[in-house]
Parts: structure tokens; sequence; C-alpha cells
């Protein structure tokens, strides 16, 4: 502990947290002690922040932006380390006194360079700073998550790993007092614990290593689009041994360049732990590699974080209620079904049941559920473990996936034994999961007589909760839209202003933060039966459900913009105009 924090906690709190705490704020890192701060105390972390402040005398600059021109002052392992960054002078405002040790020189005030940080400086910060700058500096203390934002964007992810060993800059002291060398090989491992660190604070579902012409795109799925990752300006020169990195925590064969590989990675961090699976393919540059990120401890989602509303959950739990039957949940890659699918499972997991899943990959762990992980290469895929499991006694059955003719049949016939049998299928719409089974070789009085219900769904973007706003619709636009969705054009009379995404620093300025999902929920009927029986097409099938009563994607899309989750750009985003 330097003398400078042995100062400045007394101050700042006054006696209100006891040693115990005081040391936990101190042996945070500097990014995450405002946080422990005001976990303890119960506070906000703009109220922790605005406790440092009144303690150290530094002002809070709430809105602040980087200072382009002095970026260059301070290396970025330096920034990354001590979580700081030059900005630009703040607005208009009284400074507060700062304490002597943070005062900055009084001549040539003009050229005072303007330092942002998470955590008022030690001493040991200001004398690595001045090394770099002879200009006087004023700080300023600023939310970190804000802070850690800025430095992301303009210095790049693992920036600070992968500083030039070659560069006039000696051994940064780490906020914990060990010295640390640049290695190449460990600045490599650090730079991809800290692109998978950040795809989990980002909230990623995959990330892309994708070596171009002249340099190696880095890109994250967030809320299902992808995201350039900002990187460091040497990147290239470690592209081949970033990729190797990636393939040697993956246990594939590094010398093997020609053939695609696929493995998996486990990967634990403070809060998390991942199990990563790891594909790559040879390119005319170099091999690409790409991670898809199962978080195992992530929060199980209940029915209504899916998104579903009153009306709709009462239609499944209807069906969740029978002895047999298949339940069949559609869409695209990356929509939510096995998400869809755990919820179902929480919804009826009692001790009273035998509930056994199928799964590749298991996303969710389910407590009091037997939950077997399919393996292809060793001969256990979902048709072989679906019949092993109906010698388990079951009472529910989670099918993965409906792949093949072979597990469409076994699944099937399981439910029409006396099983309720949950499972996936990829189709664009609700109705066309009957005609996929029946071009699969399914008789259609089999799939007829099996399935009890069908959801399709997607996922659209949530509007951010904290910068989203009302504005005024343009109605003509809007008739033409609903128009596009099939539904009533009428609809857009009774509506005067929808939700719009403006964009914050909690969302990443893009407006959306998180996905909600939109349903198309097909409960069979007698003349539907009869349809499939003629082996109608999908068309027909979606005609007849809507004649009675079905709700399709659209216009459960269309009701979510009028309750402000998500707006029209984002349907017509997600779903296209053929599907109507």
């Amino acid at each position: 502990m330097n003398a400078l924090s042995r100062e400045i906690l007394p101050a700042m709190l006054a006696g209100r947290l006891t040693d115990e705490q005081k040391q936990t704020v101190l042996e945070a890192p500097r990014g995450q002690r405002v946080a422990t701060v005001a976990a303890a105390l119960g506070l906000t972390e703009p109220d922790a922040l605005a406790l440092v402040a009144q303690a150290t005398g530094l002002d809070v600059a709430s809105d602040i932006r980087p200072d382009r021109a002095a970026l260059g002052l301070t290396p970025a392992r330096l920034v990354h380390d001590y979580q700081v960054v030059p900005i630009l002078e703040p607005g208009a405002g009284p400074a507060a006194e700062a304490d002597d040790d943070l005062k900055p020189a009084t001549e040539d005030s003009k050229q005072e360079l303007h330092l942002a940080t998470a955590w008022p400086p030690d001493a040991v910060m200001l004398d690595w700073v001045r090394t770099f700058t002879p200009r006087p500096l004023r700080w300023h203390l600023a939310l970190p998550d804000r802070v850690h934002q800025l430095i992301i964007e303009h210095y790049g992810v693992g920036s600070g790993s992968l500083e030039d060993s070659s560069e006039d800059f000696a051994p940064v002291q780490n906020p914990q007092g060990a010295d640390e060398t640049v290695d190449e090989d460990a600045a490599v491992v650090r730079f991809v614990s800290d692109v998978i660190s950040q795809a989990i604070a980002d909230a990623a579902t995959d990330i892309h290593f994708e070596p171009q012409e002249g340099q190696l795109r880095i890109r994250y799925r967030v809320d299902g689009l992808l995201v350039p990752v900002p990187l460091p300006e040497n990147l290239l020169r470690f592209q081949d041994a970033i990729i190797s990195r990636l393939k040697i925590m993956a246990r594939l064969n590094i010398s093997e360049r020609r053939l695609p590989q696929d493995g998996r990675i486990n990967f634990k961090t403070i809060g998390s732990a991942l199990d990563i699976r790891v594909s790559t393919i040879p390119t005319i540059y170099a091999e690409s590699v790409s991670l898809r990120l199962l978080n195992q401890k992530k929060e199980a989602f209940t029915m209504d974080r899916l998104g579903m509303n009153a009306e709709e959950q009462a239609m499944i739990i209807r069906v969740l209620d029978y002895p047999h039957g298949i339940i069949l949940v559609t869409g695209p890659t990356g929509s939510g079904k096995s998400t869809s699918l755990n919820a179902f499972l929480r919804q009826i997991n009692s001790p009273d049941l035998r509930i056994v899943t199928i799964e590749d990959p298991i996303e969710y762990e389910v407590p009091g559920v037997n939950q077997m992980q399919v393996r292809p290469e060793i001969g256990l895929t979902f048709a072989g473990a679906l019949r092993h499991v109906l010698r388990q006694d079951p009472d529910v059955i989670m099918v993965g996936e409906i792949r093949d003719l072979d597990t469409a049949e076994i699944a099937i016939r399981a439910s029409l034994t006396g099983h309720l049998v949950f499972s996936t299928i990829h189709t664009n719409d609700a109705a066309g999961a009957y005609t996929r089974l029946v071009d699969m070789g399914v008789e259609p009085f089999l799939v007829a007589s099996a399935i009890e219900l069908v959801i399709a769904q997607r996922l659209v973007r949530r509007l951010c909760t904290a910068c989203a706003r009302p504005q005024p619709v343009n109605r003509i636009k809007l008739r033409d839209t609903l128009a596009i969705f099939g539904l009533d054009p009428a609809g857009a009379d009774s509506i005067n202003e929808l939700m719009a995404p403006v964009g914050c620093d909690r969302c990443r300025n893009s407006g959306y933060r998180g996905r909600i999902g939109i349903f198309e929920i097909l409960r069979p009927n007698d003349e539907l039966h009869d349809l499939i029986l003629k082996r109608e097409s999908a068309r027909v099938l979606t005609k007849c459900a809507r004649d009675h009563g079905m709700l399709t994607l659209q216009h459960s899309g269309w009701e979510k913009v009028k309750a402000g989750y998500t707006t029209l750009e984002e349907l017509l985003r997600v779903i296209t105009v053929t599907e109507k």
C-alpha cells in the first residue's frame, strides 16, 4: 500500500468502512475500486465516485471525450494498467481544490494534459505518467466503465498486452507491485485472454479471428450483429502466434494448417466459466478461427424474460401439461430456440418427473434434469442417444435438434408411446415444421398425430432503456410498413409516436441493449390435420392457421414495437417480406 493510498482512504471514507473493507478496496484492480466502495457502502457508482472526488478535491468529469492529439503521449500498457486516458478539457464549471500532490502546475496552463482516471493517482502512477510527458497534468475522475470504454475504442482491445518491446518503454509496475516483462509469448497469451474477457463483458456470443490482406480482423457477434473490435496497430506482427495460441488452447494440431479442425476451450474468469467451441478453416491468407462462447453459469431465462405475453404463456403452459406429444421450436441459427426449450423445462421441472435431455452443446444446466452431450466423433449421435434414453424410463425428453429422418422417426414414435418430447428444427415459420418433417420422409399421418404445438421465433434487439426516446411517426410510411408485414394498415391510425434509439455509453451508442423474442404459435386443429395428410404446402398451412386465429411473427413484432421494446427497423432486419 503506497503512502498516497493511505492518505486517501481515511479522508474519503471517514471511518465508514472496516479495516477489512479498506484492504479489499485497495487490493481490487484500479478499474474496480469505485464499484467495491459502492458495494461496501450500498451506494451507486456515481455516488461512490462523488465521495472519492470530495475527499481528493478532484473534479468528476461526467462527459469525457478523448484528446486524440495526446493519445500517443501515454503508452497503451500504462493506460490499461492504470485505467487512465487523455481527454479534452471538460466544459465550464468550477474545478475543486485538489490535494497538493495532485495539483497541476500553474504555469503554461494552456498546455496542460487533462487525464481521466477511474481512481485517484498514487505516487507510482504519477511518476510513470510524468516520465512520458513534460506537460503539466490536470487529473479528473470519471466512471470506470466510461474510462475503460475510451481505452478500448482508442487503444484497442489487448493493446496493453502487445506493447512492442522494441519501443523505448521500460516494464511498468502493475497496481499490485509486480514487475512485468514484455515477452512475446506471454504478450500473446495475455492478448487472447483480453479479447475473450472483453467479449464476455460485451455479452458477445461469438468471436471471429479473420486474417485479411495486411491485417488480422477480429469481430464479436453481439445481439445478433457482427461488431468490429478496436485493435492495436501492431496486431499483424503477432497474427501467427495468436492463431497458434488459440489452437493450443483448443488442443488442436498446430502444424496442420490445410484442413479444418474443431476443438473446445474451458475458459474461466471472475464470475464466468465458459465452454468455448473452436472451429478453424484454412483461407488464402491464414487460418480463420471462430469461437462460440457458451457461458456455463449464465442465468437461465423464464418465459417472461423470453418476451412472451400472458396469452402466449398460457397457450404454451396448457400444452406443457400434456402427458405426451411433441413441442417443436423453429427458427434459424441464433434465434434462441435452445433458450426457449430450457425455459419450458424449468416451467415443468418437478421431483415427480424424470426429464432427460440430449444436447449439442449443453448451454444451460438445469438442476434435477439428466443432461447428455452428444459426441458424433465416437458414434453418440442424436438418434443413437435417443434410442438409449427411451430405455431410461423418461417422462419428458428434450432432443436438441431434429436433423435427420432417423432422429425424427424415433422422436415421433416416442411421443406416440407416452412421452412428452421437446425439440427444435430449422424452418422459417411454424407451418414449415410440418412440411420439413414430411420432406425428411416421415409419414404425414405420424406428423399430424404427434405434434401438439409449433413455435416459430426470432430475436430482435431491445431498445436501450437508458436512452430510448419517443419520436413522432410518419403515418403514411407506417401504413406502408404494416402493409409490407401483411398487417392491417389501419393499425397506424391510432399511433402518434413510437420509441426510437438514441445511443449512450451504456449501449455503446447503438441505441439497443439486449434482445427480446417474437413468437408465432401454431396449435393444430382438424382442418390443419387434413391438410397435412394431403401434403399441402407450408403457405396453405399458414393461411389455415391464420384463419383460425394464429398470430404471425410480424404481428408479435408489431406488438413489441407498440409496447416500446423494439423498432420497426429491427423487424425489417430480422423478418423478411417473403415470410408474410
